[in-house]
C-alpha cells in the first residue's frame, strides 16, 4: 500500500458527510498517537494520558490494524514514528485541535446558558415558596442571574410555550398542554372571612351547596386557585356570579379582610393572617379543595444548568 507523501487530508466534498469509515480512529486514540510523538516513549506517553503502558501498547496496535498501517518502530531506546506514523499524527493533531475547540464553544455554550435563569410561576408559589428556593439557588450558583415573573397558571403555561421561561410554576388541576412536568408539593384551598362576617361565628360546617350559591370574592379566570375551585363545586351546581374578581392574591385578602365577602385562598397565603385572627378559616363538609402544585417545562426538554439545580432544590424541599 503506497502513501501519499503529502500533510494534506483526504479531499473533502463539501457539506455531503455520510457515516464514518470504521477505519477512523477514535478521538482517545488521536491523542495517545500525539502523546507518544511528543514523549518518544510508550511509557511516558501513557502516564501522560493516564492509562497503563500495556494498555497504551495495545491501543496502539489495535491503532495500526484498524488503520492498515505501521505507525511505529519499537526498539529499546523508545518508540519512533514511521514515515505513515509522522503523516497520521499530523492529521490527528488537527482532528484534536478541531475537538478541542468544539469542546470549548461547547463550553461556552453551557456558560452563556449558566448565566441566566427565566422563571415563571403562578402567584402562590411565587410568593410563598420560591423566595427560599431562590435563595438556596443563589448560594449553589452565585453567577447565575434569576428573572421571576408572576402570574396566574395560564401565563405560566404561555410563557414556557413561547420560549420566554426555562422553568414554570402552576397550581392548576394538570400538566398544561405542550408542557411536562413533576408535582413538588401539595396544598389545600381553605373558606376563610373577616372577623365580623356572620360565618365566623357559625356553629356547623359549610355545605358545597351553601359555597356554591354564595357570591364570593374570587380570583381571576386562568388562576390555578379559580380552576380548583370550579372543579370542585361544578357537581355541586357550579359557582354562584361573583362578589369581585380580583388578580392577586394579596387584592382578595385585603377585600375579604374588609368585610366585602367569602374568599377561597390557598392556606400557604394565609398564615399571617389567620394567626393575627384577621381572616377566619370556615370549614367546609363534603367537598376537596387539595391541590398539587407543579413544576413544569417545554415538553421534551428536561431542565439543564440552573433550572435543573432549582428544580432539584424544589424536590429537596417537598
Amino acid at each position: 500500500m503506497s502513501l501519499p507523501m503529502s500533510s494534506a487530508p483526504p479531499p473533502s466534498h463539501g457539506d455531503e458527510h455520510g457515516p464514518l469509515s470504521h477505519r477512523v480512529p477514535d478521538l482517545g486514540a488521536m491523542v495517545l498517537l500525539l502523546a507518544v510523538a511528543r514523549h518518544g516513549s510508550l511509557g511516558r506517553a501513557a502516564r501522560d494520558v493516564g492509562i497503563t503502558q500495556p494498555a497504551a501498547s495495545s491501543r496502539i496496535r489495535s491503532m495500526e490494524r484498524q488503520l492498515g498501517v505501521a505507525l511505529l518502530d519499537r526498539s529499546p531506546r523508545g518508540s519512533r514514528l514511521t514515515d505513515a506514523g509522522a503523516l497520521v499524527t499530523d492529521w490527528a493533531r488537527r482532528v484534536v485541535e478541531a475537538a478541542e475547540a468544539f469542546d470549548a464553544g461547547a463550553q461556552a455554550l453551557r456558560d452563556r446558558r449558566d448565566s441566566r435563569l427565566r422563571v415563571a410561576a403562578s402567584m402562590t408559589i411565587a410568593e410563598y415558596l420560591l423566595p427560599g428556593w431562590l435563595i438556596a439557588l443563589r448560594a449553589a450558583r452565585p453567577g447565575t442571574a434569576v428573572s421571576l415573573t408572576a402570574g396566574n397558571s395560564a401565563v405560566v403555561a404561555l410563557r414556557l410555550r413561547a420560549g420566554e421561561a426555562d422553568l414554570g410554576f402552576v397550581e392548576g388541576l394538570s400538566v398544561p398542554e405542550g408542557l411536562d412536568g413533576t408535582v413538588i408539593a401539595h396544598d389545600r384551598l381553605v373558606v376563610v372571612v373577616a372577623p365580623t362576617h356572620p360565618w365566623a361565628r357559625r356553629r356547623s360546617q359549610l355545605t358545597p351547596q351553601e359555597l356554591a350559591a354564595t357570591p364570593l370574592i374570587l380570583r381571576e379566570h386562568g388562576s390555578g386557585t379559580r380552576q380548583v375551585l370550579d372543579a370542585a363545586l361544578a357537581v355541586h351546581g357550579g359557582l354562584a356570579r361573583p362578589l369581585l374578581e380580583l388578580s392577586s392574591t394579596t387584592a382578595v385578602k385585603g377585600a375579604a379582610e374588609s368585610g366585602a365577602g367569602p374568599c377561597v385562598l390557598s392556606e400557604l397565603a394565609l398564615g399571617e393572617e389567620l394567626s393575627a385572627r384577621r381572616l377566619v378559616k370556615v370549614p367546609v363538609a363534603g367537598v376537596r379543595l387539595r391541590r398539587q402544585l407543579r413544576a413544569v417545562w417545554p415538553a421534551g426538554h428536561r431542565p439543564t444548568g440552573p433550572a435543573r439545580d432549582l428544580l432539584s432544590l424544589t424536590a429537596d424541599g417537598a
